[in-house]
């Protein structure tokens, strides 16, 4: 009866982190978006999406384990996640701006036109037709700044249903059926988060259109501070 409790335990923490995931669109469109922007690979985006998401749960579970540890009530430990939970939107909101005038003043520099080029390799775009130009390899590679933004994201950003899942196995002395939990709720997070991250920038590829190349960092900042309004308007 006892085990069979734990499995159902288990089934759920599944079920609820994977609907977690689904229904929360921050967890995939800052990375769909940038890595379309930033021209990511999908080893490097399905990475960085995965240590993000490594972040995001691990935060929750250390929390949770404090609490646990220190006799805290279920919802101070609730209303500890809502802070944070606002911190991060606010926090993203904050970077996905920045980042859209960024990719704007980029954009409005480029007055010539877009014209595909290969160099070493790497097909990109350059502006003003075919005159000489300099390249310079590390302009190629992706900005460390946005992964490190993204990360402390998501280490702030909150996975409240986890919680709950947490304080009942332990309420109950089973730190067994606790790490467990918080074992397949990662895995399922951090699996879906990184799944539907590739599976989005797969989509976006094909696309190569000239407006869309010039003015795809303005595109991911608007994407990642719509991402951040809509959680802070859910919590209203």
């Amino acid at each position: 009866m006892m085990e069979a409790a734990g499995f159902s335990l288990l089934l759920a923490a599944a079920g609820v982190a994977l609907i977690h995931t689904l229904l929360g669109p921050d967890h995939y469109l800052p990375f769909i978006m940038l890595a379309r922007a930033r021209r990511w690979s999908p080893r490097r985006t399905g990475l960085i999406t995965a240590v993000c998401g490594v972040g995001h749960v691990l935060s929750s579970l250390v929390l949770g384990l404090l609490g646990v540890g220190l006799g805290l009530a279920m919802a101070s430990l609730e209303h500890v996640e809502r802070a944070r939970g606002s911190l991060a939107a606010w926090t993203l909101v904050a970077f996905g701006l920045a980042y859209a005038v960024w990719g704007a003043r980029q954009a409005l520099r480029r007055l010539g036109g877009l014209t595909p080029h290969t160099h070493q390799g790497h097909v990109h775009l350059h502006t003003g037709g075919s005159r000489p130009h300099v390249h310079d390899p590390a302009a190629h590679r992706p900005a460390g700044t946005a992964f490190w933004w993204l990360f402390a994201i998501f280490v702030l950003g909150p996975c409240e249903p986890l919680i709950p899942l947490l304080v009942l196995p332990a309420s109950r002395g089973r730190w067994d059926w606790m790490l467990g939990t918080a074992l397949v709720f990662g895995i399922v997070t951090v699996t879906t988060m990184t799944g539907l991250t590739l599976l989005g920038t797969a989509g976006l590829r094909p696309l190569r259109a000239a407006w869309l190349e010039r003015w795809s960092h303005t595109l991911a900042g608007g994407v990642i501070t719509a991402s951040g309004l809509a959680i802070l308007f859910l919590e209203l």
